[in-house]
C-alpha cells in the first residue's frame, strides 16, 4: 500500500494545537502515513505557539509543519479590533488563510490524500472540496460537545430564545444530560451577536465533511456517541463517519528545561493521593478577592496543596512583577510552607497529575486537563472558567462522574467554605472514595482504548483505510 499523506489544520491556540499535534503522532505511530501541519502564522509572533511548535518540531523532526501567511489586517490579536468577542479576530485570521492553506495543498498535489480541519476552520472545507481532497473535521473536545453543537441550528430554530434570556433552565438535547441555559458555551450564549452568528454558521457546515474525528473514547462517552452515530444530533439528514480516536493528550516526556520541576521533587517527600492540585490553564485567572477566598479555603481544608496561581489580566497589567506575597493573604505562605506550595502562572500539569501524590484536582475544565486528570486516574473538582469548561462540566459531572462541580463558578465569588467544603469531600468522604475509583476505571478504559486492539485504536485503523476507499471511488 503506497504511503497516505494528511494535512493537518488546527485552529490557532495551544490548547487547540497541542491536540492535532498528539493526531499527527498517533497516525505516524500506525506507519504508512506522511503528516503536514499548515498553522496560521501566530499573530504578534505568538510566543506561546511559537514554543509549542518549536517543541514538536524538535520532539517529531518527520512532522512537516508550514506557517501559513495571512495579511498583516487579518492578524488575530490586530489592536485595532473592535469586534464583540475575543475569538472574532482568531476567526477573521482562519478566514483569511484560505488563500494560504490552497496554495500549500496545490504545491502538495497530488499527494494529498486527506485535510484534517479543526472544529473552527470550515471555510478550509470550500479549499478542500476546490481541489478534490477529501475533508475531515477533527473536534478537539468532548463528544457530548459535539452532539450538543450539532443539534444547535435545529434549537435554536425551535427556541428563538438565546440561552442569556434563559437562565438555569434546562436545555434538552439528545445523547447528554439536561444543560441549564447558562452552562452553554459563552460563543453561544446570543445568537444575535456577532460570534454567536458566525459559530451557528460554522457549526451548520460540519456535517459537510466526510467525517469527524472526535479527541474521546466510547466507554467515556458512549451515549453522546450513540445519538451522534444514530442520526439523532441531525435528524433527516446524513451525519458524517465518527471515528472516537482519543485520547490523545500530551505524554508529558518533554521537558522545557531538560531538568526536573522542583515541585516534582516537593511531591516526592508528599504521601500518596495526599495533595490537592490546583491548575487553571493558560488563560485562567482569578481576582485578588477570588484568590484570597481560595486561599483560605485551603488553608482551612487542612490538606496539603499544590496551586499554579495566575492573577487577573488587569493586575497582571498593573503590577506585572508582583510577588506571590501581593496576590495572597498575608501570612498565607508562611502558615501553609509545611504542606504547600504555590507556583507563580505555570506548572507541569502533565507530570503533575501523574505523580502518585496527587490526589485531586481542581480544573477550569478545558478538555485536553480533563483528559489528563483521565488518564492520570484523578479525581477533578470542576470550576469551569470560560469557552465551552461550562458544557464540559456537565458532561464530567453528569455523565462521566469523574468530578464534582464547585457552587458559584456561575456567580461573583467562589467562597473559602465552598472551597474547603469540596476539597474536603473528594479527600476525606465516602463521596470521594466512589470518585476515586471512577476515576481509577476510567484510566484504565482510557488505556485500553488506545492500545492495539482497543476502540480508539481501531477507529483510527478506519479513518486511515477509508482512505484507500476514496481512491477507488
Amino acid at each position: 500500500m503506497a504511503e497516505k499523506t494528511v494535512v493537518l489544520y488546527p485552529s490557532l491556540g495551544v490548547g487547540h494545537l497541542n491536540p492535532m499535534a498528539q493526531l499527527a503522532k498517533a497516525l505516524l505511530r500506525r506507519g504508512g502515513v506522511a503528516v503536514a501541519i499548515a498553522v496560521v502564522d501566530p499573530p504578534e509572533k505568538d510566543a506561546v505557539l511559537a514554543a509549542a511548535l518549536a517543541r514538536l518540531a524538535a520532539a517529531s523532526p518527520s512532522i512537516t509543519v508550514r506557517l501559513l501567511p495571512i495579511p498583516p489586517s487579518s492578524r488575530a490579536g490586530n489592536k485595532g479590533d473592535s469586534q464583540s468577542h475575543p475569538i472574532m479576530p482568531i476567526l477573521d485570521a482562519l478566514r483569511a488563510a484560505s488563500p494560504a492553506l490552497r496554495e500549500f495543498l496545490r504545491s502538495q498535489a497530488p499527494a494529498v490524500d486527506a485535510i484534517v480541519v479543526d472544529m473552527f476552520c470550515p471555510d478550509a472545507l470550500d479549499v478542500a472540496a476546490e481541489l478534490a481532497v477529501p475533508a475531515y473535521i477533527f473536534y478537539p473536545s468532548a463528544a457530548g460537545d459535539l452532539a450538543v453543537y450539532l443539534q444547535l441550528p435545529d434549537f435554536r430554530r425551535a427556541v428563538p430564545s438565546s440561552p442569556k434570556d434563559m437562565g438555569k433552565a434546562p436545555l434538552g438535547f439528545a445523547g447528554v444530560p439536561p444543560v441549564r441555559a447558562l452552562d452553554m458555551p459563552e460563543t453561544m450564549q446570543d445568537w444575535e451577536s456577532d460570534v454567536g452568528r458566525v459559530r451557528l454558521q460554522q457549526i451548520t457546515r460540519m456535517p459537510e465533511a466526510t467525517g469527524i474525528l472526535v479527541n474521546s473514547f466510547q466507554w467515556l462517552e458512549s451515549r453522546a456517541l450513540e445519538a451522534l452515530r444514530d442520526g439523532r444530533c441531525l435528524p433527516g439528514r446524513s451525519t458524517p463517519k465518527i471515528y472516537c480516536v482519543g485520547p490523545l493528550v500530551d505524554g508529558g516526556d518533554t521537558d522545557r528545561s531538560g531538568e526536573r520541576h522542583a515541585c516534582l521533587e516537593w511531591m516526592d517527600e508528599q504521601p500518596k493521593r495526599s495533595v490537592v492540585f490546583l491548575c487553571f490553564g493558560s488563560m485562567g485567572t482569578f481576582s485578588a478577592a477570588q484568590l484570597e477566598e481560595t486561599a483560605r479555603g485551603l488553608e482551612r481544608s487542612g490538606h496539603r496543596f499544590l496551586w499554579a496561581v495566575r492573577s487577573s489580566r488587569e493586575e497582571q497589567r498593573n503590577s506585572p512583577e508582583s510577588g506571590l506575597e501581593a496576590l495572597l493573604p498575608d501570612g498565607f505562605l508562611e502558615r501553609t510552607k509545611d504542606r504547600g506550595m504555590v507556583l507563580k502562572n505555570w506548572a507541569p500539569q502533565t507530570e503533575v497529575l501523574r505523580h502518585e501524590a496527587v490526589g485531586a484536582f481542581v480544573t477550569h475544565c478545558g478538555w485536553n486537563s480533563a483528559l489528563e486528570a483521565i488518564m492520570s486516574g484523578v479525581p477533578m473538582i470542576c470550576w469551569p472558567l470560560y469557552a465551552e469548561q461550562r458544557l464540559n462540566k456537565v458532561h464530567m459531572v453528569e455523565e462521566m462522574k469523574v468530578g464534582v462541580a464547585v457552587e458559584g463558578y456561575d456567580e461573583e465569588l467562589v467562597t473559602a467554605d465552598e472551597v474547603e467544603a469540596k476539597v474536603r469531600l473528594v479527600m476525606e468522604s465516602d463521596a470521594g472514595m466512589k470518585l476515586r475509583e471512577r476515576t481509577a476505571m476510567a484510566k484504565e478504559m482510557a488505556a485500553d482504548a488506545i492500545k492495539e486492539g482497543g476502540s480508539s485504536y481501531v477507529e483510527l485503523g478506519e479513518f486511515l483505510r477509508g482512505l484507500d476507499k476514496i481512491d477507488v471511488e
